[in-house]
């Protein structure tokens, strides 16, 4: 396959936008039947219901995309920092590669900070953007937390998507996962922050690598925050990505060992990627562990399910919001994909991350 995924979906969305959306369709038929540039060797004609299939598809993408913020005004977003706060721009470099970051350092108190959290922005988006988008800035300022918003090179993915479903971006040890437990360790390091006390989170994309991290470095990451994403090996190639976005063979593969603690964020208004996909990633989170009761709770604007081990400790929630779409939760309306009218994620996955098996607040 000579286009990466990113390069392909980068550009039959420009494509899209200047209204060539058979062009569009084309680029992605040509990408998925392995045709050559400039090889001479037309590629094989798709059926008609493919041709309609990935049209539909790179329609949906565009209309994800002009849904959130302009361009032009993403680009010039900047968050809120608290008095007393910092918010800096930094570079981690790693032989897995470097990626730009911004850092939240919550003000000045005598103990050290409670943890640490990895937010991982969706495609399109900017780690500036999602800053001020899920204002954790101010939930980490209130809960003395550090924040790391990792910024993905658009080298690494002309859509900025973190490469959740590429196998050489899933395992422990390569690629993306490599490079993200290295910065927050680095990081953790820094801050002195303590084991046990650094999580991950994300939207989208950032979501479902969020899930990979907790599945390749549990040891770094004690839990993780999963909105609108998919779980960690649900896809390995283009097809099977479009095909779990869509909730088709969304099962997460089998995982043993100890369970990840999770909360899970999805709309049920969600047309980017199917709600089906939440209850992949709690399946994986949990892998083999014995988990013994699970119980429904309504709370403003969605219905929680609380997943138990066999103590009584609830590790994992899974929060399914009422007529949110592909958008975080609570999220500001500066921001782009947000939905100022759900429960606040952000507010709810620290709660999650720092009071380890306690209940949901109703």
């Amino acid at each position: 396959m000579n286009d990466s995924f990113a390069t392909a979906m980068g550009r039959a969305l420009d494509l899209t936008r200047a209204g060539s959306t058979l062009e569009a369709t084309r680029l992605i038929q040509d990408t998925l039947s392995g045709a050559h540039a400039g090889s001479g060797q037309p590629a094989p004609r798709p059926k008609a219901r493919t041709r309609q299939s990935f049209g539909q598809v790179i329609d949906a993408l565009a209309s994800a995309r002009r849904a959130g913020a302009p361009k032009d005004r993403v680009s010039s977003l900047k968050p809120s920092v608290p008095v007393g706060a910092r918010y800096e721009a930094r570079t981690h470099a790693s032989p897995h590669g470097t990626r730009d970051y911004r850092l939240f350092v919550p003000s000045a108190r005598a103990e050290a900070p409670q943890g640490l959290v990895v937010m991982l922005h969706g495609c399109t988006q900017t780690a500036d953007d999602f800053a001020v988008g899920t204002r954790m800035n101010l939930v980490a300022e209130e809960n003395n937390l550090i924040v790391i918003y990792p910024d993905q090179a658009r080298q690494a993915n002309q859509m900025g998507c973190w490469n959740w479903f590429r196998p050489e971006d899933q395992a422990r040890g390569a690629g993306e996962p490599a490079l993200l437990a290295g910065l927050a360790l680095q990081v953790s390091e820094e801050f002195g922050v303590a084991r046990g006390a650094i999580f991950a989170a994300g939207l989208s994309a950032g979501g479902a690598m969020a899930a990979i991290l907790g599945a390749t470095y549990p040891e770094v990451f004690s839990a993780i925050g999963v909105h609108s994403g998919l779980a960690a090996g649900a896809a390995r190639d283009l097809p099977s990505a479009l095909a779990a976005m869509r909730g088709q063979g969304a099962a997460a593969p089998g995982r043993r060992g100890d369970p990840v603690r999770a909360i899970v964020f999805h709309g049920s208004a969600d047309t980017t990627v199917a709600p089906a996909n939440a209850d992949a990633v709690i399946a994986g989170a949990l892998g083999m562990g014995p988990h013994s009761e699970i119980e429904d709770r309504s709370t403003t604007g969605a219905t929680v399910t609380l997943f138990r081990d066999a103590g009584g400790a609830v590790v994992a929630e899974k929060w399914s919001l009422g007529g949110i779409a592909h958008a975080w939760s609570g999220g500001a309306a500066e921001g782009s994909h947000t939905d100022p009218n759900g429960p606040e994620a952000s507010v709810e996955m620290v709660r999650f991350f720092l009071t380890a098996g306690t209940e949901v607040r109703s």
